[in-house]
């Protein structure tokens, strides 16, 4: 089975942690590291701006503040340790894997670089939205690891809205295969680990999801390109796109987590759900 990891490169963990576990059960045959253009930061100020009007945006940048100040550096150190777990339990990346350094995964330059590379599945671990022309280029699909429960928490930190709107059930990641849409495609695997919500931030938890189940998403990517993970009827659920992080959002979900461990309600961890399946 022949991979490509698409990456920022300032994400670390990523980078020099996921590489080497894909690697590990796949052929990774290439990855495209992303450095994000000088005032990509604005474009993506102005989108959000759009999305939930400039009163929302200053919850967005207040929160962004107080991420800074108070959670960032407590977050960092996780995730350092997590990558020095990683490093120890995989073995370092082959020398000879090509990397395309570039601002966008969508460019001419990357479409040329991952067809000549023909593989079976690209893992999107980026935050752009791929153009049909660049995730239908794996045989077998283009595989993202979202940070929440699809469709019902679609977009961006699925994680952070589902706690932060007291929906404990639906804390989690989903495996799901990149369309035109936003976490639209088809979903193969619900993903659940243990988490502490009043000590852990959001982004700890979401990166639990995944880290926490690597030896069941190497499985199933596997089980996807041979044809033996049928995809969960998701029709009919509530499906809903979510935005940044708001810090009226972050203080209220602490304050009903400090809540809920006061009068020691036991959070139980949902399975995946035995939903059906199709071809």
């Amino acid at each position: 089975m022949k991979t490509v990891l698409i990456c920022h490169a300032n994400r670390e963990i990523i980078r020099h942690g996921t590489a080497p576990w894909m690697e590990s059960f796949s052929d990774l045959v290439g990855i495209i590291e992303i450095e994000d253009k000088p005032g990509s930061r604005w474009a993506n100020v102005k989108r959000e701006a759009r999305r939930v009007g400039w009163l929302g945006l200053l919850n967005v940048v207040a929160f962004r503040l107080y991420y800074k100040l108070f959670l960032s550096k407590r977050d960092e150190a996780w995730s350092d340790e997590r990558l020095e777990q990683l490093k120890q339990t995989f073995a370092p990346l082959r020398d000879d894997i090509p990397v395309l350094k570039t601002h966008s995964p969508n460019t001419q330059d990357a479409r040329e670089f991952l067809e000549s590379l023909e593989p079976d599945i690209i893992y999107a671990a980026c935050k752009h939205i791929l153009k049909p022309r660049i995730f239908s280029i794996a045989k077998t699909g283009t595989l993202v690891i979202h940070p929440g429960i699809c469709p019902q928490y679609r977009n961006a930190h699925g994680c952070f809205w589902a706690l932060a709107n007291n929906d404990l059930d639906h804390v989690g990641g989903t495996l799901l295969q990149v369309d035109a849409g936003i976490d639209t495609g088809p979903v193969y695997k619900y993903l659940r680990a243990d988490f502490d919500e009043v000590n852990e931030s959001h982004i700890i938890i979401q990166q639990r999801m995944m880290y926490e189940n690597l030896d069941t998403l190497a499985q199933a990517f596997q089980d996807i390109h041979e044809g033996r993970l049928l995809d969960i009827d998701t029709a009919g659920q509530p499906s809903r796109e979510w935005g940044q992080p708001w810090l009226t959002s972050y203080l209220r979900w602490k304050w009903q987590a400090r809540r809920r461990a006061r009068q020691r309600v036991p959070r139980l961890t949902a399975l995946q759900p035995a939903s059906p399946s199709r071809q």
